[in-house]
């Protein structure tokens, strides 16, 4: 199975929604329809802040990995949190977002990023799993914190 990416773009909106929809109700992400569309419309559109890639077919994607940058002076220069990942049930376990997790920072380097973030509920021991394998540690020093404005 490919974990080949796409960089999404509007025309993939309705396809993205019903999976971040899936993922959202997995994740227990309590959000409406219209607000996931104004959050997602401006990265397919090609906002410099932000990418979607589809994993998998175009048609029909395994999954999605979205992207935001942003600017760290510890890391040296651009960085890119991982916003949120996702890998259809019914085909994980396949090594997928073991290939995206993989591949995709090494693509990200080419390109000038200095550092790939990523949170992680404290208890999705497989994630934790998947995450430690792929390369990503974590920094004992920090806790992320957010104040929603």
């Amino acid at each position: 199975m490919s974990a080949a990416l796409k960089l999404a773009r509007p025309e993939d909106l309705d396809r993205l929604i019903g999976l971040v929809s899936a993922f959202h109700a997995e994740a227990g992400i309590d959000q409406d329809t219209d607000h996931r569309r104004a959050a997602l419309a401006p990265l397919l559109e090609g906002i410099p802040h932000g990418c979607v890639y589809l994993i998998g077919p175009a048609r029909a994607p395994l999954g999605y990995v979205i992207l935001t940058f942003g600017w760290s002076i510890e890391f040296g220069g651009m960085d890119a949190f991982i916003d949120e990942i996702y890998i259809r049930p019914a085909v994980r376990g396949r090594g997928i977002a073991t290939e995206v997790l993989l591949d995709l920072p090494k693509a990200l380097a080419g390109a000038g990023l200095t550092a790939l973030h990523l949170e992680v509920d404290r208890t999705n021991e497989t994630a934790h799993k998947l995450y430690l394998r792929t390369g990503f540690k974590p920094r004992d020093r920090y806790v992320l914190m957010s104040k929603k404005l």
